[in-house]
């Protein structure tokens, strides 16, 4: 498992602040309820702090992987930063749990590298083309996580 996307030199502004917080809460109470957002699958990602040790919960969208698998994105609208649920994940991979479809989930994550996050890439921007624009966005090379169920 290999957390090494560093942060880019340009890119979008990263949401912050107190709306940004309540936008999430909204969310995923709504993704609660229904399983999507904005057209796509969503799911309740819920890792612990790497500064803090608080856990932090986020709605993030995502697409089927091989195997029951869930690939997720690290995005953040095409930031110059990474999300920190990035680093999230980097610090606590073992402390990662998913609610979706009803469900709560305990996950491994991994980032997909190579041919393996090239072939995902290309399944991620034609079902949802967003993401190739977020990628336009920033110099930074956009992670994609793979969520195992354990």
């Amino acid at each position: 498992m290999s957390f090494d996307t560093r942060a880019g030199t340009r890119g979008s502004r990263q949401p912050a602040g107190w709306a940004f917080r309540w936008m999430n809460k909204m969310m995923a109470r709504r993704i609660r309820r229904g399983g999507t957002f904005m057209g796509f699958n969503a799911l309740i990602l819920t890792t612990v702090g790497r500064k803090s040790g608080a856990e932090r919960t986020t709605p993030v969208g995502w697409f089927p992987g091989p195997d029951g698998t869930y690939l997720i994105v690290a995005s953040a609208a095409g930031a110059a930063a990474n999300p920190a649920w990035y680093y999230n994940l980097a610090a606590h991979p073992d402390r990662v749990r998913i609610e979706v479809e009803g469900r709560t989930i305990a996950v491994t994550p991994d980032q997909l590298h190579g041919t393996e996050r090239d072939q995902a890439w290309h399944r991620i921007t034609t079902a949802a083309p967003r993401f190739a624009q977020y990628q336009q966005k920033t110099d930074r090379e956009l992670p994609i996580i793979r969520l195992t169920p354990q």
